[in-house]
């Protein structure tokens, strides 16, 4: 079972439908309690980082997510599901994340337009079971005015918008993608399709 956090911010109707789409038991859960037997956990998100971090950590979620990190529970974060997975971020003063990944959150500076609004190739940076089936430079859905200043380590493909942004990101069982799989048609669905497929064989192991 796959658990989609509910912490009161994201589009989470589209995220369990794109889920459930690919054929994933996938359920939206409130609380860490609902979430202790899931086989990984998803955190979508829009919105502010300060708030959603406000929120996960009320919620009990931040333990959660840190725990299962810890373990070697697949987590995978969203738009901003992404960003709180880094140290911290910029946006309306200075708010800590949850750490998983190194690196920081800051706005993007560029004299294009912002947010960063609509389709984008992805370019990817090294080799993953994310991208089967998926041809580097496809497009998807972006959505923000934050990047992330992920450590060269962590990245697997990135965007442009007046130079490389991060577009996806993972180190271990952590990943997280920063634009919207569930609003990027074929190419987000086969994204989702992989992920569910790397679940279900950790699951196996």
């Amino acid at each position: 079972m796959i658990a989609v956090l509910d912490y009161g911010i994201g589009n989470l109707g589209s995220v369990l439908k794109a889920f459930r789409h690919v054929g994933a038991t996938a359920t939206l859960v409130g609380s860490p309690q609902a979430a202790r037997d899931a086989d990984a956990l998803v955190v979508p998100g829009d919105g502010a980082f300060g708030a959603a971090m406000e929120e996960i950590e009320r919620r009990g979620f931040g333990d959660l997510l840190r725990g299962a990190a810890a373990e070697g529970r697949p987590v995978l974060g969203i738009c901003i599901g992404m960003q709180i997975l880094f140290e911290e971020s910029s946006e309306h003063g200075r708010h800590a994340g949850l750490g998983l990944l190194p690196g920081r959150v800051t706005r993007i500076e560029t004299g294009l337009p912002v947010p960063h609004m609509g389709w984008n190739r992805l370019r990817q940076v090294r080799p993953h079971a994310l991208f089967t089936d998926v041809p580097d430079r496809a497009h998807v859905y972006f959505v923000h005015s934050y990047k992330c200043e992920a450590d060269p380590s962590v990245l697997l493909a990135t965007t442009d918008y007046d130079g490389a942004v991060a577009a996806i990101v993972g180190q271990g069982s952590v990943l997280g993608v920063q634009f919207h799989p569930e609003k990027s048609q074929s190419v987000g669905l086969a994204l989702i399709r992989n992920y569910v497929a790397l679940v279900r064989e950790e699951v196996r192991a």
